[in-house]
């Protein structure tokens, strides 16, 4: 078992045990992501990045990667496939020889 399907298994195993699986559907962990995101970003409201509290952004990405991981699970993605994937496309969006150094979006390069 990778490292992922663990912490998977340890999220299922602990939503399991509380019964709470009837209230993880796919809408309702794609909420939780973006709550979750929202309590991150508030760590950051008003403040330099570095002024922020490490230790609850720390908590706040765990949320957010947590209520991911679920809901990749619900769709049986695998975690890693998806990413790799993604950064595959995001490759042939943003080739380094237009994109490097640049926050352009892949439409105005």
């Amino acid at each position: 078992m990778d490292n992922i399907s663990q912490i998977i298994q340890e999220l299922k195993n602990f939503r399991d045990e509380r019964d709470w699986a009837q209230f993880h559907n796919s809408k309702d962990l794609a909420l939780a992501i973006n709550i979750e995101a929202g309590e991150l970003l508030e760590l950051f409201l008003w403040k330099k990045a570095e002024e922020a509290n490490k230790e609850k952004v720390k908590e706040e990405l765990a949320d957010i990667l947590s209520f991911a991981f679920l809901l990749a699970d619900k769709y049986d993605f695998d975690v890693r496939q998806i990413v790799l994937d993604k950064i595959s496309q995001n490759a042939l969006k943003y080739p380094v020889d237009k994109a490097k150094g640049n926050a352009k979006k892949y439409d105005e390069l």
